[in-house]
């Protein structure tokens, strides 16, 4: 069996993460597995996504590309690797921000903990989003193959809600934390381009999306907005193809 790069594919555990059995093993194991993914990485990085090859990794971190498939099956599940990477230490870095009891407050801060995160991989971001913009593109955000990044970064943002002082109207409730993770999706893209020193102007999207947020939520409980908040749900709903 062949990859997209021509070459022979090894064999890989479930979702590219192979059981390695016994203490000294699995540590080896996992060190050769962050090799790999953080050799990618850097391949990314100076490369491009295009000119990045399964092989390639191999050689530059120093193993077989036998041992390289172990671990991941194609560069695709690598990116796969790369966004739980990111959601991981985005969770971490919110910490701090969902202490706050104030809906901005917490909003605010848990996006600019995913900006900060993402920050030491601006320079190869647009590689990623040329190839994930591909609606047939196994790194979409939205592909199945993503699935498990996208509810851990919506589950995020239904805590920003959860334990904040906002009590959004009816149903809207349940699909905020989905909307929620919409717009930062948009921010990420705005970001990627962003060429202001320190990607300041993101930044300052991020202050002003956060305000903005949070002084609508609370609009949609008066009674001449509730069917704009009914409106929505039943939008959101349609776009997932379920019924409301």
């Amino acid at each position: 069996m062949e990859t997209e790069d021509g070459e022979p594919s090894g064999r890989s555990g479930l979702g590219g993460r192979p059981a390695v059995s016994g203490g000294r093993n699995a540590g080896k194991g996992a060190a050769t597995r962050a090799l790999i993914l953080q050799t990618a990485l850097a391949s990314f990085r100076d490369r491009g996504y295009d000119q990045t090859t399964m092989r390639g990794i191999a050689q530059s971190a120093g193993v077989s590309p036998g041992n390289a498939y172990y671990y991941f099956s194609s560069k695709e599940q690598l990116v796969q690797e790369f966004y739980a990477l990111i959601q991981d230490g985005h969770r971490l870095r919110a910490t701090e921000a969902l202490q706050s009891r104030g809906f901005a407050e917490r909003l605010r801060g848990v996006l600019h903990a995913g900006i900060d995160e993402m920050t030491p991989y601006h320079a190869f971001a647009g590689s990623f989003i040329r190839v994930a913009i591909a609606p047939t593109s196994t790194s979409s955000p939205f592909s199945p193959e993503s699935a498990a990044a996208r509810d851990a970064a919506i589950g995020l943002f239904r805590e920003v809600l959860d334990g904040s002082d906002a009590r959004p109207a009816g149903p809207l409730g349940r699909d905020l934390p989905e909307l929620l993770w919409l717009a930062y999706l948009g921010i990420t893209l705005y970001w990627v381009y962003d060429t202001s020193p320190g990607q300041a102007r993101t930044r300052q999207l991020v202050d002003g999306s956060a305000r903005m947020i949070a002084r609508a939520v609370p609009l949609t409980r008066l009674p001449g907005l509730r069917g704009v908040a009914d409106d929505l749900h039943t939008l959101v709903a349609g776009l997932r193809g379920r019924a409301s």
